[in-house]
């Protein structure tokens, strides 16, 4: 298995490069060169096996042989047996056509940890092997900050930077992140917006000499290992609610477009897909793509889910590749056009291809706050603002779902005391941490505060990071 860039301009690599790289040195996102596939009978077969088995057999086949089976398997078993559910990732039942999925049962109480508690385990099982440490540097709007710190904490071979907006995160989210005193943690709180935060990241990452430097990888979801595990829940679920026979759609919470592109993923890989709906909050830039055929760049507004303020979706760059016909070169002129001036027109081809599968629904910050509080008087359920929206694009979009057979999932991305005031607004219950986090406002933070300015930040990272072997010498495989 070979991982190639969106961009079409970088060499091709193996998983375990594509991991340690994280984002491709021509700029673009790494993805299968060819897609691998479940049959039938093996879709049908994950129903009812254990989570982390389950999640292993649709790995495999991306991880190539570059990680024995024995190995893979211990990894994963390891990655989630920390988890609170038994079944890990649980259906439940919201009416007579609505599933909620929960991802909400990690340490850190969102999906991100589906992804990085696994992604935090295969460094450090590649770097012992290669005898390297690297640098991650990520930016977060909110979860994945937090699941990325709880995934690598304490790991001798990484240290780890995470930039959040200042003030542009919940009390919790913030908390989750900063009151972690580990070694090879640092918090970074960047004057500006999330998309400040993930053009900081990108900028580090596209100065190549630092980038060689300090062994530079990532964990955000631009990390294709991180979509890996995430395709696993969807066909899990798919399977448990009667795939390959039965089709069924999925409605989730939409920024970074990582989440939904698992889905799709999900679907290139064999599992039937009815309909994929994409919900936004008043950041809507992905539903304004999918409802106009332009993507166009506005202001960032924040609102009750702040996790979804973005405006830069950087994972519907990979999409992007499969619109324009596997085209590298297309999809490179397309985000330079887009970056230069803050639009991208599909085109009235591309755009009919991608509302095949795809439907898109906004809500603004009333909108939440009475999705949740509908969902809490029908059924008794609390939910986060970001899995309101996903529930009400759901309810909105059901009418795209042509088979009117299909059940429609709606992705639980975050625990309801993450977001407690907004829940608290919506139906005047406040809700409980686990008791595991019950201390979490009487930790100590450590943070740094910084200007949205590359240099500072650069300096920081250099001047932080601790030295090891595999440090100041990077690697050649995949040099530009």
């Amino acid at each position: 298995m070979r991982y190639i860039s969106t961009r079409g301009r970088a060499p091709a690599l193996g998983f375990d490069e594509a991991l340690l790289t994280g984002l491709a040195r021509d700029g673009g996102l790494y993805v299968p060169e060819t897609w691998p596939t479940l049959t039938g009978p093996e879709i049908r077969a994950l129903a009812g096996l254990p989570y982390a088995e389950a999640v292993f057999r649709v790995m495999r086949p991306f991880v190539g042989g570059v990680i024995p089976d024995d190995d893979l398997g211990a990894l994963l078993s390891e990655a989630y047996a920390g988890f609170d559910h038994p079944a890990v990732a649980p259906l439940k039942q919201l009416d007579h056509r609505t599933w909620l999925l929960e991802l909400i049962h990690g340490p850190t109480l969102a999906f991100k940890d589906y992804a990085l508690q696994v992604l935090g385990r295969l460094f450090e099982y590649l770097l012992a092997r290669r005898g390297e440490r690297v640098t991650i540097v990520g930016a977060t709007s909110g979860d994945t900050g937090s699941a990325a710190i709880e995934a690598c904490r304490d790991r001798e071979a990484i240290d780890i930077f995470i930039l959040h907006p200042k003030g542009q995160v919940s009390e919790v989210q913030r908390r989750q992140m900063t009151t972690v005193d580990s070694d090879n943690v640092f918090n970074i709180a960047i004057e500006g917006s999330f998309d400040d935060c993930q053009d900081l990241v990108k900028a580090l990452f596209n100065d190549a000499a630092f980038r060689d430097q300090m062994n530079l990888s990532a964990v955000n979801s631009i990390n294709w290992a991180r979509i890996v595990a995430q395709i696993a829940y969807y066909m899990i679920a798919g399977a448990a609610l009667g795939a390959p026979e039965r089709a069924m759609a999925f409605a989730v919470p939409t920024g970074n477009f990582g989440n939904v592109y698992a889905a799709y993923a999900a679907g290139r890989m064999g599992l039937p897909l009815a309909k994929l709906i994409v919900g936004s909050n008043r950041n809507d830039i992905v539903a304004r793509l999918f409802n106009s055929g332009t993507m166009t760049v506005a202001g960032v507004e924040p609102t009750l889910s702040p996790s979804m303020d973005i405006q830069i979706s950087s994972n519907f760059e990979r999409l992007l590749l499969d619109l324009y016909d596997g085209e590298g070169g297309a999809v490179a002129a397309a985000m330079t056009e887009f970056r230069a001036s803050g639009s991208l027109d599909l085109g009235q081809a591309r755009w009919q291809r991608a509302l095949e599968l795809f439907a898109a629904a906004r809500c603004d910050d009333d909108g939440t706050l009475a999705e949740i509080a509908r969902v809490y008087r029908e059924s008794g359920e609390l939910i986060d603002p970001h899995s309101a929206i996903g529930i009400a694009a759901a309810r909105e979009q059901a009418g795209a779902v042509l088979d009117p057979q299909a059940p429609i999932v709606a992705v639980v991305t975050a625990h309801p005391a993450k977001f407690p005031d907004a829940v608290e607004q919506a139906t005047g219950i406040r809700p409980a941490l686990p008791p595991r986090l019950a201390d979490l406002h009487q930790r100590e933070e450590h943070l740094s505060v910084l200007p949205n300015d590359f240099a500072q930040v650069r300096e920081f990272v250099r001047s932080h990071a601790r030295p090891g072997p595999g440090r100041m010498t990077g690697r050649m495989t995949g040099a530009a």
